[in-house]
């Protein structure tokens, strides 16, 4: 199989994946500089990190006071689907690329660059992926200055409602699933009626808000691949 190799042409596919993560960086910057965050904080984290449901929620572990074992947990349970993600992207990618590149893409191989990456027949190549990689990082990184320091400048009302984009992007991502598959929302409801129960509950409602977000999604999502498990396709 040809090795797609051409570093222009993965910047041409990475692209669409920058403009539309400017808008959901832009959410974050806001959240993460209202949540009490300089600018620059909230630029490094989304430098170091390319992660959008872990950054935002490690902020409020941050925010809060809460313990670096507590914010390593989190990260690790949220993110996991990384490496998974990786894993299989390692199994298309070309001779060209190399152990430390391998480390350095794996850096941004996030739900979207993978999803174009496995979309692309045959093996992609070292430079196709450094490019694939380039835009939506640049794109996620400017969003989030952008939104940090607008969180500073704009009226407090205003920071206030562009705040619930960030919730909104989650609402239209999890809506569409679980009208059309019935064992996500009961997963969703699972989730939210745990979390109500950390939230009101008396001495379940002093646990740390980091680990109570821990244990209601790997509960739910135990319950859930036991009880309905994905039925995986012959030759899948």
């Amino acid at each position: 199989m040809k090795e797609i190799n051409n570093f222009f042409r993965g910047i041409t596919d990475g692209l669409p994946i920058c403009v539309g993560y400017i808008s959901v960086a832009f959410a974050f910057g806001i959240f993460a500089t209202d949540s009490g965050l300089s600018v620059l904080e909230t630029l490094l984290i989304s430098m170091t990190n390319v992660t959008s449901a872990g950054q935002l929620a490690g902020v409020p572990i941050i925010t809060g006071g809460g313990t670096l074992i507590e914010l390593a947990v989190a990260q690790f349970v949220i993110n996991l689907r990384y490496a998974l993600m990786s894993v299989s992207l390692s199994q298309k990618i070309g001779k060209s690329v190399r152990m430390i590149d391998r480390f350095i893409i794996a850096f941004v191989n996030t739900d979207e660059v993978f999803a174009v990456a496995s979309a692309k027949e045959g093996a992609v190549g070292r430079n196709y992926l450094y490019g694939l990689i380039l835009t939506p990082f640049l794109g996620w990184s400017f969003g989030t200055l952008l939104g940090a320091a607008a969180g500073n400048v704009l009226p407090a009302s205003v920071v206030s409602a562009l705040g619930i984009a960030i919730y909104g992007m989650f609402v239209a991502i999890v809506i569409p699933e679980a009208k059309k598959d019935r064992p996500t929302l009961l997963c969703v409801i699972m989730a939210i009626a745990l979390s109500c129960v950390f939230t009101y509950v008396p001495v379940l409602n002093s646990v740390p808000s980091g680990f109570a977000i821990i244990i209601c999604a790997a509960a739910a999502s135990a319950v859930f691949a036991f009880v309905s498990p994905v039925e995986v396709k012959e030759g899948e």
